[in-house]
């Protein structure tokens, strides 16, 4: 007998009718009417049954901190670090174990099972280091934790900081963080890419720096990112983060510039949320939105995703996980409203975050573990428009978490007892 049978299910590329069957924690086959007897099943219902979301791009060190040690008042980037900077002394272990965990629950009610998390190393103590290394452990049976070991205060310019990201690299940290455009001078912070990426190439590392956040046009870390990748043979491995400038440079840059990132086989992870909160703060009218150029960069076959970067810490006072909520705002930052544009936003906060992560056995076909997160709308472009409920959400076959379907009861003369957002199809009048 099978452990579970969900029947009737919308994929995310649009095959309907479909049955997926899973044993011992895998999918054992994915197709219509599947003939077999499980443990449990689950008639979808036409719904559309995903693969788990994805964040690529998050801080759990800081989550759920905001207001400690007072509140972000001008709302830069720049503020929210010096905030993290006199919050970070007043760490305890406990405190961010507590805050990263709550954050996984959050999580896992959203559907989201696998996040990539930057951890600052520019603490003598390791103090988040040890914190986090204890949550990805805790997390494992139920959720994906990669840590990125992350120079906040710089590479360069924070004293030792080169030494504590080796260290925690060797605790036991996944992935090579940066902060190029963070260092004193262009030149630091292009020496800080080369350092990294050479630390990466020397250890069989990843690599995802965040680079060139700011609204300065000049910025060329990203540049620098690509060319290193293709000296060191890191293609496939490289991952630039926010790149917020490119939303300012020249055009003609930029067509130089996103083909060397199609060379140099490097990805993009743009945080829309945070992207149009941080930036454009030193413009009058009109503002600028700071997120870089998604569309452009799919276009020219550059994998792009959506983080959410940031929960209710230094730099962000809203957000509760949703990394819909990310997609759709990525989608409505960047004009993304054709059709296929707005399914490629759904693929950025879930099959393209996990192709950055490398993630082992993702998706929805035989042979995976059995991760899926069941959504109450038909489609991707629905399930980002209603921020669809996560009815079930399965790790390797078993349900961890569930939600009842999202309904409000009107009181309308003539109208319907119950009111359902999804849009039924009115035929035309002959």
């Amino acid at each position: 007998m099978a452990d579970l049978l969900v029947t009737n299910a919308t994929l995310p590329e649009g095959r309907t009718g479909i049955d997926v069957l899973v044993t011992d924690g895998r999918i054992v086959d994915v197709a219509p009417r599947i003939e077999a007897v499980a443990a449990r099943t689950i008639d979808a219902g036409g719904l559309l049954l995903t693969p788990p979301f994805v964040d690529p791009h998050f801080h759990l060190d800081s989550t759920l901190s905001y207001g400690l040690p007072r509140v972000n008042r001008s709302g830069t980037l720049l503020e929210g670090i010096a905030l993290w900077g006199e919050l970070k002394p007043q760490l305890t272990q406990d405190a961010l174990v507590e805050r990263a965990l709550t954050y996984c629950d959050w999580a896992v009610a959203k559907g989201l099972l696998a996040i990539r998390s930057h951890v600052d190393v520019c603490d003598p103590r390791l103090t988040a280091v040890e914190a986090l290394l204890h949550v990805k452990e805790r997390v494992a049976p139920y959720l994906d934790l990669q840590l990125v070991a992350f120079p906040q205060d710089g590479l360069l310019r924070s004293p030792g900081a080169l030494d504590l990201l080796q260290r925690a690299l060797a605790m036991g940290v996944d992935v090579v963080g940066g902060i190029p455009h963070f260092e004193r001078t262009a030149a630091d912070g292009a020496e800080s890419v080369r350092l990294l990426c050479t630390i990466a190439a020397e250890q069989g590392r990843l690599v995802d720096l965040h680079c060139d956040e700011s609204d300065d046009p000049q910025s060329r870390h990203i540049e620098m990112l690509a060319a290193q990748s293709i000296r060191l043979g890191l293609q496939g491995r490289v991952t630039g983060s926010h790149l917020t400038s490119m939303h300012s440079m020249d055009n003609y840059y930029v067509s130089k510039l996103i083909p060397l990132l199609v060379e140099g086989g490097v990805s993009a992870i743009a945080n829309p949320l945070i992207n149009i909160t941080l930036q454009g703060r030193h413009d009058s009218y009109p503002k600028r939105r700071g997120m870089t150029r998604v569309p452009e960069l799919m276009a020219a076959g550059v994998t792009v995703a959506f983080g959410h970067d940031c929960v209710l810490d230094p730099w962000y006072p809203l957000g509760s996980a949703d990394l819909l909520e990310v997609a759709a705002m990525g989608l409505h930052v960047a004009q993304m409203t054709g059709q296929d544009a707005m399914r490629a936003c759904f693929d950025a906060v879930t099959v393209n975050a996990a192709t950055i992560l490398h993630l082992d056995g993702y998706g929805i076909a035989p042979g995976n573990r059995a991760d899926f997160v069941l959504l109450q709308a038909r489609d991707p472009i629905e399930a980002i428009r209603l921020r669809a409920t996560r009815l079930h959400v399965f790790r390797a076959g078993r349900e961890i978490a569930h939600a009842s379907p999202a309904c409000a009861s009107l009181d309308l003369p003539g109208r319907p007892r119950e009111v359902d957002w999804r849009l039924r199809r009115v035929d035309a009048p002959a």
